[in-house]
């Protein structure tokens, strides 16, 4: 991670020439510009028109693009052409420090773009960070950054959220607002829109950077109650997987992190029916905010049904997807489900320190869009029809 000062600060608001970026590239924004565009070697080379060998030279730093060419890859790239430009704060994440929902199936070059996009997630916090004082991160067991890791969690999945629960007194019953809760407890949470190529080309992922971060792919957040147990997931993995290995141990742990956090066996047992009746289990869906299907398997954890009558619920449960109180219910219809913290960031920034979307584009170097796409952050201007 580097924290230096901007080398030239204000480049995007007085303008660079291709020269002066030439002489302060930085072959490590060259790859996560790419990566974020989706983009392989062989793609930005044939439209430079260069060969790939030199487009990864450009990124080992063995060589640099000619100044005639640095436009062209910035507009190649989607990029304002002082993003190439040394110095600013940067946070290099790999595989190893981030977990993936489905990183078997999820191929590489979709993970780098999500890694790229959970990079940029912390420059915009490292920026709102030096202007307004985020929540202390208060997990158990996270050591990023300067936060003191604190009393580490059982490594027992059900045994580690049940701890959790009581260290944030969640009580036994359902966790309402559980985004809003990771949240204030300091981590950042990202929830892209479908437009964010970036982030929606993979299922969920977690990373422990200098702040936990989570972000919530929309493929996910179609349905309020998977989106919760998405959440819970990361949060698992965040809690309990130091190291990422992308194997399917760390994902049921984090699967099973995620069902006692939600729904812990002494709350929940008394509560499931004896026998499988999916018009109770969709009266609990709604108080304790999981799905039918994931009530379903607490049962057969639980010991309550078998594996065979599990697997007939699941058939019976394919045939009401569409009926009241099995279908799939939007975000916005549990409160605090939605992240806010980014947003409110800026707004108290805006509010206090007299920041704009441009003046945080420019430190960025990104474009102002873009800003307000992570940010989520409409753009208030006037749009201009022509008929």
């Amino acid at each position: 991670m580097t924290t230096d000062q901007p080398l030239l600060p204000g480049l995007a608001e007085r303008g660079t020439t291709p020269r002066a970026v030439y002489e302060a590239f930085d072959p490590a924004r060259l790859t996560q510009a790419r990566r974020l565009a989706g983009l392989t070697k062989k793609e930005v080379a044939e439209r430079l028109g260069v060969s790939p060998a030199a487009v990864g030279q450009y990124e080992t730093g063995v060589s640099k693009p000619r100044p005639d060419l640095l436009p062209r890859l910035a507009e190649v790239l989607d990029v304002p052409l002082p993003f190439f430009v040394a110095g600013r704060p940067s946070n290099r994440l790999d595989a190893s420090m981030a977990h993936f929902r489905s990183l078997r199936s999820t191929p590489k070059a979709q993970r780098e773009r999500a890694l790229a996009f959970a990079e940029q997630v912390w420059e915009l916090t490292y920026a709102l960070e030096k202007r307004v004082q985020l929540p202390p991160v208060d997990l158990p067991g996270f050591a990023g950054g300067e936060v003191h890791p604190g009393l580490a969690l059982p490594r027992e999945p059900a045994a580690a959220a049940r701890e959790l629960r009581r260290q944030w007194n969640l009580g036994d019953g359902p966790v309402t607002h559980l985004v809003r809760r990771m949240e204030a407890h300091g981590i950042v949470v990202v929830a892209p829109s479908t437009a964010d190529e970036a982030a929606r080309t993979v299922d969920a992922f977690s990373s422990r950077c200098a702040r936990p971060l989570a972000v919530l792919t929309p493929n996910r957040t179609d349905d309020v109650y998977r989106h919760r147990f998405t959440a819970a997931h990361e949060l698992g993995h965040l809690v309990l997987h130091g190291d990422a290995t992308g194997d399917s141990r760390q994902e049921r742990e984090a699967d099973a992190f995620a069902a006692e956090f939600l729904t812990p066996s002494t709350s929940i047992g008394p509560l499931l029916p004896s026998r499988l009746d999916l018009a109770r289990l969709a009266e609990l869906r709604r108080i304790w905010g999981v799905s039918v299907k994931s009530l379903i398997y607490r049962c057969r954890e639980l010991g309550m049904i078998s594996d065979a009558t599990a697997s007939r619920g699941y058939q019976r449960l394919r045939t009401l997807e569409a009926q009241p109180g099995f279908a799939p219910e939007p975000v916005d219809s549990f409160p605090g489900e939605q992240p806010v913290l980014l947003a409110q960031a800026y707004e108290l920034a805006e509010k206090e320190k007299g920041l704009t979307i441009p003046v945080l584009a420019d430190e960025l170097a990104w474009h102002p869009a873009r800003v307000r796409q992570l940010l989520g952050v409409p753009d208030s201007r006037p749009v201009l029809r022509l008929v």
